[in-house]
């Protein structure tokens, strides 16, 4: 048996040469859905902005495709790896994540935007380190959780330890700086050490210190203290602080239930700063309303919902290593969508955050493909645990 493909519950089961490989046809297609839809809409934000940058109307288009490949190609290679390979190497590559974070600092090898030095180049490509170490940081951090369930559950130090070590990363990531990445890993390993059963008081008492060190560095830094200004009351300052923020909250109120049409936007000719990176969300909402918000809103719920379901599967397969990087996969798309979503709607203060799988950029593409042929990965290795065990095969057959 060299190749064939068989339909079984929800997904598709891939034979190649005796090996067998558990296919989430609906985790597919949400992510499919994200990427098609996120790559239109990049083309239609940024057309005019290659013509006037690089006189080539097609330049991000192009670009977002090439970042597109690149990234199914992480996702295939991540998924044909085994879970024990990234388990055995998590010190290791925490090390190396904290290593990319200090190379990223050194001036002339990190690349500096906007005042911000978070990118490091690769063969043409930019790399965002701080989408890097948020893979890692799940990785190291379920690979903690496995090691040291026992005192994770029955000692504050449990959950401590972990966390001070992401906290070196954190440092890190303020000298970038980048506050958003920093809230992001740290809440994630939060949320991944609650689910491996931290005690509710545990749990909240960091929660407070948490909340209380991000207020503190939000009132250390003037820029952040006047991105929180600016966020409460936007339309006091329109052309200054508030400038960003007000034209996207034009750009939703032009767009109404089905928006104005794909490619009819005018907050994306050069009103709207970041359209098709950062804001992308605010130009779905102008051209296809809130028809097409809601949609994408309901991948991403499609998503973070595969990824916990895929966690349980692998905890009732005793995979705990495997179950923990979903539980952290799925905690963080959830969160980062709902920031990048957040802040382009005026919830929550502006952050440089990239909606996932859909914001131009190759770093980022290629991270989060990675992260998504990991969900893959650990769901066929669950079911493939149970495969070998037939009298909960037919129980488990339809996840």
């Amino acid at each position: 048996m060299r190749g064939k493909v068989t339909v079984r519950g929800r997904g598709l089961v891939l034979h190649w040469r005796a090996r067998r490989f558990y296919l989430d046809t609906v985790l597919l297609t949400a992510s499919l859905g994200l990427l098609l839809l996120g790559y239109v809409m990049v083309a239609s934000a940024s057309l005019h902005l290659g013509e006037k940058l690089a006189d080539d109307s097609f330049y991000f288009p192009r670009n977002q495709l090439i970042h597109i490949a690149l990234g199914l190609f992480s996702g295939c290679i991540v998924a044909s790896i085994k879970l024990e390979v990234w388990q055995k190497s998590s010190l290791g590559l925490f090390l190396l994540g904290l290593v990319l974070l200090a190379v990223v600092l050194i001036p002339g090898v990190g690349k500096t935007v906007n005042g911000s030095s978070r990118w490091l180049s690769l063969l043409g490509i930019r790399i965002q380190v701080s989408e890097v170490f948020k893979l890692i940081a799940v990785i190291y951090t379920a690979s903690y959780i496995h090691r040291h369930l026992r005192t994770v559950r029955n000692s504050v130090q449990g959950m401590i330890r972990p966390l001070a070590l992401l906290s070196m990363g954190g440092l890190l990531l303020l000298m970038e700086p980048d506050f958003g990445a920093t809230a992001v890993i740290m809440a994630t390993a939060l949320g991944m050490l609650f689910l491996g059963g931290a005690r509710l008081w545990q749990f909240g008492i960091l929660l407070g210190l948490m909340a209380a060190a991000a207020v503190g560095l939000i009132f250390s830094a003037e820029y952040r203290l006047k991105r929180l200004f600016s966020f409460m009351n936007p339309w006091e300052h329109p052309l200054d602080t508030g400038f960003q923020l007000t034209q996207a909250l034009i750009a939703f109120g032009r767009g109404e239930w089905t928006g104005v049409g794909l490619g009819s936007s005018v907050q994306k000719l050069f009103y709207l700063p970041e359209a098709h990176t950062d804001f992308l969300f605010s130009i779905i909402g102008e051209e296809l309303g809130l028809l097409g918000t809601t949609t994408v809103v309901l991948l991403f719920m499609l998503i973070v919902w595969r990824a916990l379901v895929i966690g349980q599967l692998a905890d009732r397969a005793e995979n705990r290593f495997g179950a923990f990087v979903a539980y952290g996969i799925g905690i963080w798309f959830g969160l980062q969508s709902f920031i990048n979503m957040g802040v382009n709607m005026g919830m929550l203060p502006t952050k440089g955050l990239t909606l996932p799988l859909m914001s131009y950029g190759g770093g980022s593409m290629i991270v989060m493909c990675a992260a998504l042929g990991l969900l893959f990965r650990i769901r066929s290795e669950a079911l493939d645990a149970y495969a070998a065990a037939p009298r909960v095969r037919a129980k488990w057959a339809h996840v």
